[in-house]
């Protein structure tokens, strides 16, 4: 198969820092699943603006992209994979504005409904896939996360532990048939088993897209968070256990580790599992929250940039999607400098 590479990721986080305040201070907060692991609340997070689109937030995080690699490449592109975590239109996603914004004209155009918080790493098996057996060469994963500012912050959702620990954002991924940052293998596992086990609610019980004056929150009860905990804890040390042992390294051999970014209790037993120290598993919870599908390529955005990604790291993204119905780990040779 031709060797793929992830060349560039680059990433967007909208308007000013909310603190936790914002939800802790709120008249009527609950205390009930405050302190529980699940809804630890971050310092800060970003919100969308009132008119701010999940297009808007792809188009400003491909800007660096386009200033690194130049417009014509970019616009050029083969392959468009766009994952939004609160589409802003039914029935349609925002593949083909993302297109039309930019001025692309793919052969192939993905929007890719599944796979959640891990759903960076399946877009970029997608895209390996397409460039490694196609005459594609080039490959635009987006991942846009916009429901922290418009459905956590509902006057009503806005009280609940859970509004707290999400925010906003926006990671794109660069991917190209070229050896400079290999992708070197993928794991990926589709869980039926736990199909269903998110959901949403609404105290009405109205199906959500019908009339009325509840309002849409997810529905979390104690024994569905104690079930999402304990998935999580094994599902994410498998997949990239399960991974390096295919390329023939220890887990502790990762210099890198790139997740995604529920709370501080998943990161901490992830890494503890795996043996890896603190310092080489990032992530932007403090300052992000739970970005949801956008974490890995916003984190890995601001690792590389800020220098703790190296030329010749091996570096893992791994992470698993809502009540653990995806897993998914990727190996990337890191060669992209910045």
């Amino acid at each position: 198969m031709t060797t793929v590479s992830l060349t560039d990721v680059a990433g967007y986080l909208p308007g000013d820092p909310v603190p936790a305040e914002f939800y802790t201070d709120y008249p009527g907060a609950e205390d009930k699943l405050r302190n529980n692991p699940m809804f630890k609340a971050p310092p800060a997070r970003h919100h969308v603006a009132a008119d701010e689109t999940n297009t808007d937030m792809i188009e400003r995080a491909v800007q660096p992209l386009i200033e690194r690699h130049g417009r014509d490449e970019i616009r050029g592109v083969d392959v468009l994979l766009v994952h939004s975590q609160l589409p802003d239109l039914p029935f349609v996603g925002a593949g083909t504005e993302v297109a039309r914004r930019l001025g692309l004209n793919p052969e192939w155009l993905i929007d890719v409904a599944n796979a959640g918080c891990a759903s960076f790493v399946y877009m970029l098996k997608l895209a390996r896939q397409i460039l490694g057996t196609t005459d594609a060469r080039t490959a635009l994963i987006c991942n846009a996360q916009s429901a922290a500012g418009q459905c956590f912050t509902q006057s009503e959702v806005r009280r609940l532990a859970q509004a707290a620990i999400p925010g906003d954002g926006c990671g794109v991924g660069w991917v190209t048939t070229s050896a400079g940052s290999p992708v070197l293998d993928v794991e990926t596992r589709h869980i039926g088993e736990f199909a269903g086990d998110m959901t949403v609610a609404v105290d009405d019980g109205r199906k959500y897209w019908e009339p009325g004056e509840s309002q849409l929150r997810i529905g979390f009860t104690d024994a569905s968070v104690a079930k999402v905990l304990a998935r999580g804890n094994r599902l994410v040390p498998e997949v990239v256990t399960d991974l390096c042992r295919r390329l023939g390294v220890a887990t502790g051999d990762i210099d890198v580790l790139v997740t995604n970014q529920p709370n501080r209790t998943f990161l901490r037993n992830w890494r503890e599992a795996l043996q890896l120290p603190a310092e080489r598993h990032l992530n932007t919870f403090d300052r992000c929250g739970n970005l949801f599908g956008a974490a890995i390529p916003v984190t890995l955005d601001h690792a590389i940039g800020s220098g703790q990604v190296k030329d010749g790291d091996l570096v893992v993204l791994g992470g698993f999607a809502h009540a653990g119905d995806f897993a998914g780990a990727a190996a990337v040779r890191w060669g992209g400098g910045r």
